[in-house]
């Protein structure tokens, strides 16, 4: 596999540090006694044995195993949970998932201006948080989670309902929030993306999103065989790019100009200048290199290092 020299190190290193707020997500609230029952049958994580000192990261799939939404999940109570996601997918994704409550005991509503959701970042991350990724720490009516962290800095996510005080620590800027979660490898979907990839297209498997020893949700069977029958052939990578980027844009090979390889997903502003990206490829292409985005003479992609190692295919 190719990799190209990373962009220098953000002259704003010291800056990474704060609390931001992230106006492009959105809560889903469900209660109920049959919560963590109703959303272990439908997500791609295990809910029924979520305990609440932790969180979940989770996809939501069409029967055909395409991600529809994707979450970090977790419990105020045992029969309250909370979903956050990216906003632009939420309304069709609330729609969706309450259309197969049927009988079950469980409520499902667009909590979005409820709770306020933030991005701690640094020394503004609560000491108190357990280090390991996805773990959840309350303090009174506030959720803090752990997120992987990124270029070193450690990150979590924020709820508190609204009229609540807002997490202390100074102001962090969002696209630098932003460009962390990109350099953390780990995407959220979003609409100009959805149903375009299963959950390893995205590398969920790696980072804590798939649990393969559950029981049945919808797309399971096609997830399941994607792991299982041989070689992934399609991952996401993170790059740099000194032109613009944007999510959904189609990545091409040089030599390629009429078959694209792979997806933007995700984009950020480099602090330092250019864009970074996550980008779902196929395997042979990122081992090739040469790629580009929009078309086979747009901007150039330099292949990253992952923030994390692949699983091996089981």
């Amino acid at each position: 596999m190719i990799h190209s020299p990373e962009p220098a190190h953000p002259a704003q290193a010291a800056t990474l540090e704060g609390t931001t707020r992230l106006a492009h997500l959105g809560v889903i609230r469900v209660e109920g006694a049959d919560a963590a029952a109703f959303l272990h049958g439908q997500l791609t994580q295990d809910f029924a044995l979520l305990g609440l000192s932790e969180a979940r990261l989770a996809a939501f799939c069409s029967a055909k195993g395409r991600m529809l939404a994707s979450f970090v999940g977790f419990k105020r109570a045992p029969d309250d949970i909370l979903l956050v996601c990216s906003r632009d997918l939420l309304a069709p994704t609330l729609k969706r998932l309450s259309m197969f409550v049927l009988r079950a005991k469980a409520r499902l509503s667009d909590a979005s201006e409820s709770f306020q959701v933030f991005g701690l970042v640094g020394g503004a991350v609560p000491p108190q948080l357990p280090p390991a990724p996805w773990s959840q720490w309350r303090d009174g009516e506030a959720s803090a989670v752990r997120l992987p962290s990124a270029e070193g800095v450690a990150r979590a996510l924020w709820l508190v309902p609204v009229g609540e005080a807002a997490p202390s620590g100074p102001a962090l800027a969002e696209p630098l929030w932003r460009w962390l979660a990109v350099r953390s490898g780990v995407a959220t979907l979003n609409q100009s993306v959805v149903e375009a990839f299963v959950p390893q297209m995205l590398n969920y498997e790696s980072v804590g999103g798939v649990n393969f020893k559950k029981g049945c949700y919808p797309g399971q069977e096609v997830v399941a065989r994607s792991q299982f029958r041989g070689t992934l052939k399609r991952r996401a990578y993170v790059v740099h790019a000194e032109g613009t980027l944007a999510p959904g844009q189609d990545v091409f090979q040089e030599n390629d100009a009429e078959q694209p390889c792979g997806t933007v997903v995700e984009v950020a502003p480099h602090p330092d200048g250019g864009f970074d990206a996550i980008v779902s490829l196929q395997t042979s292409a990122a081992a090739q290199g040469s790629l580009h985005a929009g078309n086979a003479g747009g901007a150039v992609l330099s292949l990253l290092p992952l923030p994390y190692p692949l699983l091996d295919d089981i």
